[in-house]
């Protein structure tokens, strides 16, 4: 496996880009790559050119922090340090919705696989609220406890949720705490099951393979990523590389292959099998705040597709294969 550098595109926005997400292909168009800064715009770009499929996105009064695209590839949605989700057709840009999340109350988001459910990961509320994608009302709140005698975080309050990812199968849900934990959910039943420990600094991505509804994979600001069964609470393996904080991971469609991005300015490819890094993108000259496998579908699509985006204000696109 390796990736192999296509494009890179800088001032991709006017200030750091924190967020990406790819769109899914519908019967009209590609897949279509999402993204969302500092600058309070979130943009879409044509997954081969890298060039705007859209005039940028202002619906926002303050900067993006995260986004996130609905299975369908029809909609999406991006949240902001002003307090609100946004909730809007991906083609028109027509807003659908308009979620109110108090100060620092969204630091993830991700749309159950089956499109029913929007998950917030709910910052200093210690909280993950899921939203009806139906009807747009608050379903669920799931309250993140703290592991027993933990201490409490830097935030004071013992609990600041920063990540948010489901299970292929969308029966669980994990997320990540600025303490290092990791909470993971029965979502039908809406119950904390327990936690996974092994991190002691902020977990701010995670995700679980996407052939292996038990693989959970984590980005940690102690600069390891770990693998972990999320069903029998067990740490199956600790990968290290990065020289400073890992701020996303995400797995590749085929299950093989997990990439993330660093503050150490790196991409990398981690081989499963092997459980290492077998390769080191150096596109970025500062932070690099997501990387995004495209997703498997739509039509002529025969090559693997990564992208990353960092504080530099620039997209990068790969070809993993």
């Amino acid at each position: 496996m390796k990736l192999a550098g296509i494009k890179s595109v800088e001032n991709a926005h006017d200030e750091s880009i924190w967020a990406a997400a790819w769109v899914p292909a519908t019967d009209s168009r590609p897949a279509l790559f999402l993204t969302g800064s500092l600058d309070e715009t979130v943009r879409l770009w044509r997954p081969d050119e890298l060039v705007a499929a859209s005039p940028p996105s202002r619906g926002h009064s303050l900067g993006v922090v995260a986004v996130a695209a609905h299975p369908s590839g029809t909609i999406a949605a991006s949240s902001s340090i002003d307090s609100f989700v946004r909730v809007f057709y991906v083609d028109s840009n027509a807003s659908i919705a308009t979620l109110e999340a108090p100060p620092s109350e969204v630091w993830g988001m991700q749309f159950d696989p089956k499109g029913t459910v929007l998950a917030v990961a709910g910052g200093g509320s210690a909280t993950v609220k899921l939203w009806d994608t139906s009807s747009w009302q608050l379903v669920a709140t799931l309250a993140v406890p703290r592991p027993d005698g933990a201490k409490p975080d830097r935030t004071g309050s013992g609990k600041f949720v920063l990540s948010v990812a489901w299970s292929p199968d969308g029966k669980r849900l994990a997320c990540g705490s600025m303490d290092g934990t990791i909470a993971v959910f029965d979502v039908a039943r809406a119950k904390f099951l327990h936690h996974l420990e092994g991190h002691h600094m902020p977990v701010r991505s995670l995700v679980f393979s996407p052939v292996d509804s038990r693989v959970l994979f984590t980005a940690c600001d102690d600069t390891h990523v770990h693998m972990y069964d999320a069903e029998g609470k067990s740490l199956v393996g600790a990968m290290s590389g990065h020289v400073s904080w890992v701020l996303s991971v995400d797995a590749s469609p085929d299950g093989a292959a997990i990439a993330t991005g660093s503050s150490d300015r790196t991409v990398r490819l981690w081989d499963l099998g092997m459980r290492t890094a077998v390769q080191t993108m150096t596109n970025h000259t500062d932070q690099v705040w997501g990387v995004a496998f495209r997703p498997p579908g739509g039509t002529g699509v025969r090559v693997g597709r990564l992208a990353s985006v960092s504080d530099d204000k620039s997209i990068s696109l790969y070809d993993y294969s």
